[in-house]
Parts: C-alpha cells; sequence; structure tokens
C-alpha cells in the first residue's frame, strides 16, 4: 500500500503448488535502488522448494463460516498464542478502532464507520455508493491499535467477494510515522493475484512480490516478522521471505485491515458493492 512513487523490485510467483516464477526491477522517477535487495532469480530457485505446510492454516469446523476454526495454542513452535478472534458477536472487539476520513495516499477515497460490520460470525470490510458522501465508493477500514508489538506472526483468514477495491492487510507503525510498512495481503482490486510489499527507509525503500491466486476462496493469509526475517505465509505455506536486514523493522507494529478506492483516477474502482469478509485473527508473540 504505497504512499508515494518509490523504485520497488517486483518477483511475480504462482502460488506453491504451481510455481513459476520471475524476476523483473522497476523504478520510479529514474532513480535506481540504493541498495538492492538481493533476491529474484536466487529466491525464486529457492521457492521451488517450499512445499511442505509449516505454519498454521487452522482446524476444521463446520459451523465456522470458512470450514476452519483458528489453529490451536500451540500451533507454532517458537511462539505463543497471545491473541485470537473468530468474530462471533455483532459488535467491532475491544482494542478495534474503525477508520474515518479521506485514506493516506487514495486520492478521492473515503472511509466510513458504517463500512466495517460483524454479524454471523464474520468481520466485514464493506464498499459500496454511499448517499452520505456524495454517493461516492465508500470502504470500510481498522485497526487493531489496542495492541502493538515488535515481533510476531499474524494469521487472518479472509475472502473478497468481487474486484476493483484495493484489499488489503499489513502491519503498520504503532508511532504513525510512516514507513516503515509491512503488507501482506493487498489485491490492488485484483481478483486473480495479490502482493506483499516492505516499505522501508527515509527514501521508501521497497520490494514487492506477486502471488497468482483466487482471492474469492477462502485463505488463511500470514506474516511471520522475526529479527532476522519477514515470512509470507498463504494457507500454511511460505510463498516468499524477506531478510535483507534493513528491510526488518524494529519497532512497534500494528494489524490494519483496510479497503481502498483510487476512483477520481480510474483504478482501483469497484462497479457493484464488494466486501472483504473475515472469519477470524489469530496472533503469536515469539517465546
Amino acid at each position: 500500500m504505497m504512499k508515494a512513487r518509490t523504485p520497488v523490485l517486483i518477483v511475480s510467483a504462482l502460488i506453491v503448488s504451481q510455481l513459476i516464477l520471475s524476476t523483473t526491477t522497476a523504478t520510479a522517477n529514474n532513480r535506481a535502488l540504493i541498495a538492492p535487495l538481493e533476491i529474484g532469480t536466487l529466491h525464486a530457485r529457492s521457492a521451488t522448494r517450499l512445499s511442505s505446510v509449516s505454519f498454521p492454516v487452522g482446524t476444521s469446523s463446520k459451523s465456522s463460516p470458512s470450514g476452519l476454526a483458528p489453529p490451536p495454542i500451540n500451533a507454532m513452535t517458537g511462539f505463543h498464542l497471545t491473541y485470537v478472534n473468530n468474530f462471533n458477536g455483532t459488535k467491532l472487539p475491544v482494542g478495534w478502532d474503525v477508520f474515518t476520513g479521506i485514506p493516506g495516499g487514495a486520492p478521492g477515497g473515503q472511509f466510513g464507520s458504517a463500512h466495517v460490520q460483524v454479524g454471523g460470525g464474520l468481520l466485514r470490510l464493506n464498499t459500496w455508493r454511499d448517499p452520505r458522501y456524495q454517493n461516492r465508493w465508500v470502504t470500510g477500514g481498522l485497526c487493531q491499535c489496542g495492541l502493538t508489538r515488535i515481533y510476531g506472526a499474524y494469521f487472518v483468514r479472509s475472502r473478497v467477494t468481487g474486484g476493483g477495491a484495493n484489499e488489503v492487510q499489513l502491519l503498520w507503525p504503532a508511532n504513525n510515522t510512516w514507513p516503515p510498512e509491512i503488507d501482506f495481503n493487498e489485491n490492488g482490486g485484483n481478483l486473480n493475484a495479490t502482493s506483499s510489499t516492505v516499505h522501508w527507509g527515509s527514501r521508501n525503500f521497497a520490494v514487492r512480490r506477486v502471488l497468482a491466486i483466487d482471492m474469492t476462496k477462502w485463505h488463511t493469509w500470514g506474516v511471520v516478522w522475526t529479527h532476522s526475517k519477514i515470512d509470507f505465509v498463504v494457507d500454511g505455506h511460505v510463498w516468499t521471505s524477506i531478510t535483507q536486514p534493513a528491510a526488518i523493522t524494529r519497532i512497534p507494529m500494528r494489524l490494519d485491515l483496510e479497503q481502498r478506492t483510487i476512483c477520481s483516477e480510474h483504478r482501483q474502482c469497484p462497479t457493484t458493492p464488494v466486501s472483504m469478509l473475515v472469519d477470524w485473527i489469530a496472533e503469536y508473540a515469539p517465546g
């Protein structure tokens, strides 16, 4: 979820069972990366070995909207469960705050508090034309502002109902000073792909990687952030990782879930109402 134009290194990939990876390099404003990440082809070769499930996916449950309930306490070796919520109530849980106003970096966008709902065992972020905002496409967004940490593992069981709006799951600095930022599931309005992006440094260096996947189906998205590596996970598989020391933030971060539109620029704009559906969230801390 970029706040400004930035040099980006892009790695495109298919999911673990069908890995076909390639790399391209892009720069903005004719600026090259000062310290390019040592990834790309080297990483693509190693990624083909990531075939086993190594991180939590969930536990089978007929009563869960997604078919999987949150993973157990001991699901991660070397980590312990610190937070879990399956949104079984009708109100937003304590520790979460809904966004209002204009999203940063999204010209013409608008958050609305009524666009975040809890019910039927789901957290729903909803985008629709809202007459309270001149019939613009208004989106839902919220943060787990009541819980921040340095290092941890976050898992979000979710799917989207349609395309157009940019659906984002990310870690954001607790002090609201950007960068850093860790986007672990950002689809850019697409239904057949998502991406991860890590932003860091005063000049906003970034590395972005793309995963081809059906976003309308239920998936367990994860990010495992340690002092030496950031793993990006889908359905228990690590699909890409960051190991560049400068890219790994070491300040408190929080979990944000957002939808965004840029309809004023005729992109990331839906044509029908769309939602991000979240069945549950589980978080682990090292130790």
